[in-house]
Parts: structure tokens; C-alpha cells; sequence
């Protein structure tokens, strides 16, 4: 013990070996001691060493380190002491460790204070050593194994230190480590229990663990995240305030970067699992003046960065455009707009939230038209991409902001073309208003001030609000702008060029090559796919021989991007051309490109955009990222299109006018049979319709069809159990009533329910009876009405047949009077026609004026006239005789009528009454059985009981019949 006491920091009793003999002594001590508190207080020692003579510890004492671990793992301080060594002989951290020996004695680690903490070559040095000895030590993969199967004791002085010792390992040889726990059992679930221990410092280092663990490795990724780590981290972010937390809420966000950045798999989990509902609440910052701390700033920066990783350009478009949906109606992008539009937010913070709202609206349509729709709060409020397009072309505004802002409006036109004919609508002279500050007012103020970046970002934007879009292309050649006072006004693109032509005489802040290499990106994209703004700009008779001059001189480095793009702008010229205008034709642009600048050199301006390193740099995403101002050249749909048009512009210039007429006619043909085959596509469309409708009509037809068939069916089987109810009645009525005793009863039931039903059909006929009678007593109200309406009117009497009779009567005195008076009549016609006969006579005879012949015109004009008053007479009487005979026609039909009905009511109540009489009549025969039957039970009871035989008494017979009457119900 006294060799240890010297190796911890007691006096010597003599003179101190070398570290290197006391480490070998410390070393045979472990491999040779019996007793365990020697074995520990030689690994203790070790311990001290291990900082200070890191390499002969790990040479000598490495594998008697592991065997104490394999051995000695009842131990938990020996263990602890152990793991400790191995930690400092891997670890490559500057930071001091801390000494838990128990004797109290001075660290060693305060030695370290001799190595310099800033020299970078002794850093690299230990950097090797740390890789080193890990890669020894992971040779054996059973020591890893070891650490994992460490790590479930529950001790605090184990299981710290070997989450320390996994973490340093993992930091050294990141891919052997993983690979090794990716294959031993229930390793990574191991490591996963480490967030739910109770013991912060553990679960804190716990999360660097898994953070050096899951990087770069798809696999452990996946399996961590079926671990159920999500849930756990944002309940630990909860639990920690959110982005008010400290660094253990870094340490989370960390880890869930690692796990979803570039893995679709965990970002569709993590969006099924309806985590990105879970995220709105970071984003609550609060008033402005809750402070932002340094550690709020750099949790907010990762909260910022994993929304965008879940809508990242570079992710499947499915993925994106759903993530963009659930941040849209969990409310996350209105919190990331509030943020947007709050005041008090740090530079930084807002760069970042700009760059992330514009991921999250990017393409989608719904949310570009939320971001359309939100105002800042300001008087009089204003549409916030008025307010950033304000902060874009303002020169003051930092750079990276500037950036942010262009990638925005870049985002809120991708694939938005409802956006971009709003954006140019600001620049039409139909919608402008002088009161308010637009967005077309703002491009066109940054297009043409003298900010080289301002000219650069608003020429991308307004190339961007005509990106595939020939509408608004066409739309923007109607843009006209005010130039100086007296002077007529100039078109957009005329002063484009304009600009492009003098930009060298205009004093710009910045690059000038940034400006021309902007306005030509605006001008290629105005033009491209849009032959009738070519010809706008061929009208410009200064536009082509600027373009060949820029070409054909050997200018600098820098003028080198300005004539291939120039090149391109030619190429468009030349392959969109329609030939409408005649000194610019494709063929005459050809050959001016053939005299003055030369095809191959043409060709070799044209290629040298795809050549430049900052068009690789812009090509690679979407974000314009730049270091500096002046290596703003380059946008990202750009490039898209150079790519596009170089092949088929360098083919379009080498072509002759016979391939060209060949092509043309090609072309011809093909639209032919692209009009033929959409004519058949159309046919084909409209058979299909109506296949489908057909197809439609036979399924409804067949439904209908097994519906009725259900329902005839369903009547059939109701129909046969009507049937079979009726059968059943029936034989329960025809059974005879005598058969045997047990009946009786049965039997005396259904003569009462014949009769009950009897006694009901009486009671409906009494109805039908009462009805009828009442019907009748109408009719009888009728015809008296109808008799006191006559001209003569006859008196009530008791009877329907003293009525008739005495109609009869007065129909017999008129028509006596009738033949009495036609008599009277005929007669005195009889006289009326001799008369005439005399009268003739004797106005032949005698002359006229003769008194005789006077008065026998009288007579005949008397006669005359009674015969008239007779005759009108007997047509009133007639026709009265005609009315009262129709009357008794009718009376007579009603009685008949009547009686019908009586005699047919009382037919059947004479039915009813015998059919009465006959049911009483066999009730009571059933009734004087039922008494001759008691009679003989009681006389065999009186029997039984002088036999000496037990006999039941009359209640237990009355509820068995009773029982046994309910069982025949149940069985009809």
C-alpha cells in the first residue's frame, strides 16, 4: 500500500520511479491481485495517470482494463474507475475531467494545464491517439457489445461513464462504431432507454450519444425513430420551455435533424405521427420585449431549420406538398407570418423565417394565396410582399436578408399563375394607382436605380413572374414608362435595353457586369417560347448589331459571362423567330452570325455559361446562398433554361434553310397527325363517356332489378305464410269438439272466439245498417225537397207508395184535361177552316163592304184568338206534364234504390241473427257436456277417494288446464 500511497500523491519514502514503471507496476497489481480492494485502488491509480501518460496507460493497461470489466462487473466502483480510464485514453475534449477518487488527494488532471489548449498541432496529434486506440480497442467487436450490456445497470458511477466512453468512441470512428451496434442485439432499444432515466446529466449525455450515432446512417435513423424518439423528444422539448429552453432543447433539435434531414421514410412518419401539429407551439415568441436570448436565438434557428427540412425543395414532391398542407391547417405558416410581420425580431431570426416561409409556400397553391392575403401592420396596411419587396431593393438592408427576401417572392411565383398575372397586373396602366406603392412599382424602382444588386434581384423577380407564363409575357410588352418631361414614353423592354446598351456610361454602386448579366437573364427569359415579344425586340433596330458587337470583341475575364449570355439572347432570337420581320428572318440572322462573329465561335460564347462555376453553384438548389454581392450572377431557373436552349439553339444555327423547310414540313405532318390522333382521343373520350353511362344505366338496372326480384320474393313468402296460417285455422275450426276430455276446454275456446268474432262482424253491419239508413233518410230529405219546389205542391204522407199514387192521380187529370182542351182545339180548327171556306165564298160572290162578310171576319178574328190562347195553353200544360213526369221517374229510381238496400241489410241481418242463434245454441250444448262431464269427475273423485287414492285439489287442476292452455297458444 505504501507504493500506492506514492503513486496518488503521499510523500515517497525513497526515490520515485518513472510514470512508465509505476503504470506497469499498477498493471501487474490488477492482473495478479486476489483481493478486490487491491484490484480497485490499482485501476483508481491508473486513472489518475491516464491523462498525463495517455499513451503508456493505453498501451500497457488496455486489455487489463477490459478484463475487469468482463469480470469484475458485481463491482459497480470498479467498474466505474475503469470506464473512466478507458474515457480519457479515447477522448479527444480539451475539457478537464473531474476526479472522484475517494482519498481526497490533488487531481492529476490539473496537470493537463502544462498542454497548450490552442496548439493546433498537439490537437491534431491527440486527434490521431483518440482514433487510434478506439480503432484498437473496436477490433474485438465483443467490446462494444460489453459497453452496450454495461449501459442497462441503473448505477449512476456505470452507466455515466460509459455513455461518456460510447459518445467518445462514436466521435472517433463513427461509421465502425454504428455498424457494430447496428448489428448486436437490442442495441440501439439499449441506448434509446437512456432519454427516460430520471437523472438529467445521464439523459442529457444521452442525447450527444445519440446524436454522434445517428448521423449519416439511414438505418439507425429509421430504428431510433421507431423507437419512438419523436414522442420523446418533444415532450422533452415541452418540458423545457420550448424555444425559452436551454441547451438540452439544442441537443433535441439536434438529434431530430440528424433524423430527418435527406430520410423520407422518418419525415412521413414523423408527419402521419401528426408531430408538425406539435411544432406551432416553438414559434409562440411572445411581446417584444420578452428578450432574445443568445440560447432563444439558436433554438429558434433549428426550429426554423427543421420545419424546412420537412419541406425541402430536394424532398419527393408528394412529401412536400403534403407537409406544406398540415403546416397550412395546423396553423403553423400563419405563426411563421406573424413572426414575418412582428417587430423587435433580430436580424438573423428574421432572415431565417423568411427562408422558411418561403419553403413552406413554395408550389403550393393554397398557401401562396395565404401569403398573398397577409397585411403588415402598418397605417395604411400593406401586403406583406409589398413590405419585403421594400426591404430588397432598399441598399441598406443587409445582404443575406436581401437574399431572403428575393428567394421568397421567388417561392410565391413558383407555379402560381394566378400570382404572377398579379404581380404584372401592378405594372399595367389600367390598374395603377398613384396613391399606394405596388409591387411592378418597386420591381421597375429597383430595375433602373443605380444598386447593382437592387438591378440584379428585381430583374430575377420579374423574370420569375413570367417563368412559363406566354400570358403575362405578352402582357408586360404593354408596360409603358415616363422617361423625362417632353419626352414620349418608352416600353419596358426597350428601356431594358436601353439600359443593357449604356451600361457602361451609367455610374452604378456595385458590379456593373451584375446589372448586364440581370437584365440579359430578364430579357432571355421575356423572349424565350414568345415569338411575338422576338419581334418586339427585333424591332429595335440597334438590338442586333449590339448583340453581334458584344460577341465578336475580345474583351476581359469579366465581360466573358456578358457575351455568352448575349450569345444566348441571339439564339433565342434566331430559333423562336417567326419570320415576320424581313431583314430579321432566321436565315438572315444566320448568316450575319456567320460573317461577323463566326458559327464556332458562336458556339463557343454560347457554351461558356454552363462552363462557369457560379452557374454549377446556382444550378445545385434552388436558394440563391451567396458569400458576397459580387458573386451574384446566377439564377437557379436560369439555368434551367440555358440547359434547355444551348443544344437546340447551337442545332438551329448549324442547320441549313433545306433542313430548316425539311423540318417545317416535318413539323406540318406531324401537327396533321397530332390533330388526327386528338381528333380520335376525343372520339375515344366521348365512346368511354358513354360506355360509362351505359355501364351506369346496367348496374342501376340491375339493382332495380334485384330489388324487385327481393321484393316479389319477400310477397311470395308473406303470401304461402298467409296461406299457412289460413290452413292452420282452418283445421283448428273443423276439429270436433268431442274427441276426448282434454279438448273441452280447447274446444269452448274457440266457439268463443267465433262467437266474439261474430258478435264484431254483427256490430260492423249494425254500422253498414245505421250508414245505409242515413243515406236513405238523405233521399227521403231530397224528394221533398224536390215536391215542394213543384208549381202545385203535393202533402207528406207516411209512405213512399201514397205518393206515388197520388201523382199518379194529378198525372191522369192533366192528361184528361189535355185531351179535352186537343179536342176543344181540333173543333174549333174544324170551325176556323169552314169558316175560311164561307168566307171565300162569299167574298166571290158578294162585293166587299157587305155587312155579312164584315161580321164574319170577326167571328174568325175572335176565333182566332181563342184558339191561340188555347193552344199556348196546352203547351204550358204539356210541358208541365213532362217536368212532373221526370220527377217521378227519379223518386221512383231512388225508391227502388232504397229498397234494394233495405232488403239487402235485412237479408243479412236475418244471416247474422241465424248464425247467433245457431252459436248460442252450441254453446250451450258445450256448456250441458261441460256439466255432464263435472258431474262424472266428481263421481270418480268420490270414487278415488273411497279407493284411497290421493286426488289432487281443484286450484292445481285449474292452473295446470291453465298451463296447458297457454302451451297450445304458444304453438299456434
Amino acid at each position: 500500500m505504501n507504493f500506492l500511497r506514492g503513486v496518488m500523491g503521499g510523500q515517497p519514502a525513497g526515490p520515485q520511479p518513472s510514470g512508465t514503471e509505476t503504470i506497469q507496476k499498477l498493471c501487474d497489481r490488477v492482473a495478479s491481485s486476489t483481493l478486490l480492494e487491491d484490484r480497485r485502488d490499482a485501476v483508481r491509480a491508473l486513472k489518475a495517470l491516464s491523462k498525463k501518460y495517455r499513451s503508456e496507460v493505453a498501451s500497457q493497461a488496455m486489455s487489463h482494463l477490459i478484463h475487469i470489466l468482463q469480470t469484475d462487473s458485481s463491482d459497480s466502483e470498479i467498474i466505474g474507475y475503469a470506464l473512466d480510464t478507458l474515457y480519457n485514453i479515447f477522448s479527444n475534449d480539451e475539457e478537464e475531467e473531474q476526479d472522484e477518487s475517494e482519498d481526497g488527494g490533488p487531481s492529476s488532471s490539473g496537470k493537463q494545464s502544462s498542454k497548450p489548449a490552442h496548439d493546433e498541432n498537439g490537437q491534431k496529434q491527440a486527434d490521431d491517439l483518440g482514433c487510434q486506440f478506439t480503432e484498437i480497442f473496436i477490433k474485438e467487436q465483443e467490446n462494444v457489445t460489453l459497453l452496450l450490456s454495461l449501459l442497462e445497470e441503473f448505477d449512476f458511477h456505470v452507466r455515466w461513464p460509459g455513455v461518456k466512453l460510447l459518445t467518445a468512441l462514436l466521435k472517433n470512428q463513427c461509421s465502425q462504431v454504428q455498424a457494430v451496434i447496428l448489428v448486436s442485439p437490442m442495441g440501439v432499444s439499449r441506448l434509446m432507454d437512456l432519454l427516460a432515466d430520471s437523472r438529467e446529466v445521464i439523459r442529457n449525455d444521452g442525447l450527444l450519444l445519440l446524436q454522434h450515432l445517428t448521423k449519416g446512417n439511414a438505418a439507425i435513423q429509421k430504428i431510433v425513430a421507431f423507437e419512438n424518439a419523436f414522442e420523446r423528444l418533444l415532450d422533452i422539448i415541452t418540458e423545457e420551455g420550448n424555444s425559452d429552453g436551454g441547451i438540452v432543447v439544442e441537443d433535441c433539435l439536434l438529434l431530430l435533424l440528424n433524423l430527418l434531414k435527406n430520410n423520407s421514410s422518418n419525415q412521413n412518419f414523423f408527419k402521419e405521427g401528426s408531430y408538425i401539429q406539435r411544432m406551432k407551439p416553438w414559434f409562440e415568441v411572445g411581446d417584444e420585449n420578452s428578450g432574445w436570448s443568445a440560447q432563444k436565438v439558436t433554438n429558434l434557428h433549428l426550429m426554423l431549420q427543421l420545419v424546412r427540412v420537412m419541406v425541402s425543395p430536394v424532398n419527393p414532391p408528394g412529401a412536400t406538398s403534403s407537409c406544406q398542407k398540415s403546416m397550412y391547417h395546423c396553423g403553423l405558416l400563419q405563426q411563421l407570418c406573424s413572426i414575418l410581420m412582428a417587430t423587435g425580431v433580430p436580424a438573423d431570426i428574421l432572415t431565417e423565417t423568411i427562408n422558411t416561409v418561403s419553403e413552406v409556400i413554395r408550389g403550393s397553391q393554397v398557401n401562396q394565396d395565404y401569403f398573398a392575403s397577409v397585411n403588415a401592420p402598418s397605417n395604411p396596411p400593406r401586403p406583406a410582399i409589398v413590405v419585403l419587396l421594400m426591404s430588397m431593393v432598399n441598399e441598406k438592408q443587409p445582404f443575406v436578408l436581401r437574399c431572403a427576401v428575393l428567394y421568397c417572392f421567388q417561392c410565391f411565383l413558383y407555379k402560381n399563375q394566378k400570382g404572377q398575372g398579379e404581380i404584372v397586373a401592378t405594372l399595367l396602366p389600367s390598374t395603377i394607382d398613384a396613391n399606394s406603392i405596388s409591387a411592378g412599382q418597386l420591381l421597375c424602382g429597383g430595375l433602373f436605380s443605380t444598386d447593382s444588386v437592387s438591378n440584379w434581384c428585381a430583374a430575377v423577380a420579374l423574370a420569375h413572374a413570367l417563368q412559363d407564363n406566354l400570358t403575362q409575357k405578352e402582357q408586360l410588352l404593354r408596360v409603358q414608362l415616363a422617361t423625362s418631361l417632353g419626352n414620349p414614353p418608352v416600353s419596358l423592354l426597350q428601356q431594358c435595353t436601353n439600359i443593357l446598351s449604356q451600361g457602361d456610361k451609367i455610374d452604378r454602386r456595385g458590379s456593373k457586369v451584375q446589372t448586364r448579366v440581370g437584365l440579359l437573364m430578364l430579357l432571355c427569359t421575356w423572349i424565350s417560347n414568345c415569338p411575338i415579344a422576338v419581334t418586339h425586340f427585333l424591332h429595335n433596330q440597334a438590338n442586333i448589331p449590339f448583340l453581334t458587337g458584344q460577341i465578336s470583341e475580345n474583351l476581359g475575364e469579366d465581360e466573358e459571362l456578358v457575351q455568352g449570355l448575349c450569345a444566348l439572347l441571339l439564339g433565342i432570337c434566331i430559333y423562336y423567330n417567326d419570320n415576320s420581320l424581313e431583314n430579321y428572318t432566321k436565315e438572315k440572322l444566320k448568316q450575319l452570325i456567320e460573317k461577323r462573329i463566326g458559327k464556332e465561335n458562336f458556339v463557343e460564347k454560347l457554351g461558356s455559361n454552363c462552363k462557369h462555376e457560379l452557374y454549377s453553384r446556382a444550378a445545385q438548389k434552388p436558394q440563391p446562398v451567396f458569400s458576397s454581392p459580387e458573386q451574384m450572377l446566377f439564377d437557379h431557373e436560369f439555368t434551367k433554361l440555358v440547359k434547355e436552349l444551348e443544344a437546340v439553339i447551337t442545332k438551329a444555327v448549324h442547320k441549313s434553310s433545306e433542313e430548316e423547310k425539311k423540318e417545317e414540313e416535318v413539323k406540318k405532318t406531324l401537327e396533321q397527325h397530332d390533330s388526327i390522333v386528338t381528333q380520335y382521343k376525343e372520339l375515344i373520350r366521348e365512346q368511354d363517356a358513354q360506355i360509362n353511362e351505359l355501364k351506369t344505366q346496367v348496374s342501376s338496372m340491375k339493382t332495380q332489378n334485384e330489388q324487385l326480384q327481393a321484393s316479389v320474393t319477400q310477397q311470395l313468402s308473406q303470401i304461402q305464410q298467409h296461406k299457412d296460417q289460413y290452413n292452420v285455422l282452418k283445421l283448428k275450426l273443423g276439429k270436433d269438439s268431442q274427441q276426448h276430455n282434454g279438448e273441452g276446454a280447447q274446444v269452448n275456446g274457440v266457439q268463443l272466439e267465433e262467437l266474439s268474432r261474430l258478435q264484431e262482424e254483427l256490430e260492423e253491419l249494425k254500422k253498414q245498417h245505421g250508414l245505409l239508413q242515413g243515406q236513405l233518410t238523405e233521399k227521403d230529405s231530397l224528394i221533398e225537397k224536390m215536391k215542394s219546389e213543384g208549381a202545385h205542391p203535393v202533402e207528406r204522407t207516411a209512405g213512399s207508395s201514397e205518393n206515388n199514387a197520388e201523382l199518379q192521380k194529378e198525372l191522369e187529370t192533366l192528361r184528361a184535361q189535355v185531351q179535352s182542351q186537343s179536342a176543344e182545339i181540333s173543333q174549333l180548327q174544324a170551325e176556323r177552316q169552314e169558316l175560311l171556306k164561307k168566307a171565300e165564298t162569299s167574298a166571290i160572290v158578294s162585293a166587299p163592304g157587305n155587312t155579312d162578310s164584315a161580321a164574319a171576319a170577326a167571328r174568325i178574328t175572335e176565333l182566332e184568338r181563342r184558339l191561340s190562347e188555347v193552344t199556348g195553353e196546352t203547351e204550358k200544360i204539356k210541358e208541365e206534364g213532362k217536368i212532373w213526369s221526370d220527377s217521378k221517374a227519379a223518386l221512383e229510381q231512388q225508391v227502388a234504390t232504397a229498397n234494394s238496400s233495405v232488403a239487402i241489410l235485412q237479408n243479412e241481418k236475418s244471416k247474422l241473427q241465424q248464425e247467433v242463434a245457431e252459436s248460442k245454441k252450441e254453446q250451450d250444448d258445450l256448456l250441458m257436456l261441460l256439466a255432464d262431464q263435472d258431474q262424472k269427475i266428481l263421481t270418480l273423485k268420490e270414487k278415488l277417494k273411497e279407493l284411497g287414492e290421493p286426488i289432487e285439489e281443484d286450484d292445481d287442476l285449474d292452473t295446470r288446464d291453465q298451463y296447458d292452455d297457454e302451451d297450445d297458444e304458444d304453438d299456434d
